[in-house]
């Protein structure tokens, strides 16, 4: 019986692969996305945190490792022409981001609880939030969703919003 069902699922295989998800001629590739929330902090006290998220009665303290943020500084190019190249430092910000990692976090509104801390313990923010976690799509609109994600801004001045 094998022998006459193999070149059947062999075919299948191959046409598998070259046909888009949604059928739409759109190549989507299997990428995943981190279901969660993210947190940027421009605060300059802060130096670690935690966070609570809760929905549908239970809650949730996954780990929120802050990690200093930066970004590209002056570039430096060779020409302008296809073959040219260009160059950037990167140079930090002052501030952080972390993300933390919810897999079952749904698309609809949660709480959160957000607590930052100084060098001496002391907090520097602990506010709680609703915040609304939106399906990602990281292959593009035309791909399907890869999870929700939702994100809090900190300001300089330990204001805290939803991004």
């Amino acid at each position: 019986m094998w022998r006459r069902t193999w070149p059947l699922g062999v075919l299948l295989l191959v046409a598998a692969c070259g046909a888009a998800v949604d059928g739409a001629g759109v190549a989507c590739t299997e990428i995943g996305t981190r279901v969660g929330v993210g947190v940027e902090v421009e605060h300059p006290d802060v130096v670690s945190g935690t966070i609570e998220v809760c929905w549908d009665g239970s809650c949730a303290t996954p780990t929120l490792e802050l990690y200093p943020s930066t970004r590209a500084g002056d570039t430096t190019c060779t020409g302008t022409g296809p073959d040219d190249s260009c160059g950037a430092r990167v140079e930090p910000t002052g501030g952080k981001h972390g993300f933390a990692d919810l897999p079952r976090m749904p698309a609809r509104p949660v709480s959160v609880t957000l607590r930052l801390v100084d060098q001496s313990g002391s907090a520097v923010v602990d506010r709680e939030m609703t915040v609304h976690p939106e399906m990602a799509y990281p292959n593009g609109p035309d791909c399907p969703a890869g999870g929700p994600q939702a994100g809090i801004s900190v300001g300089a001045d330990g204001s805290v919003t939803e991004r």
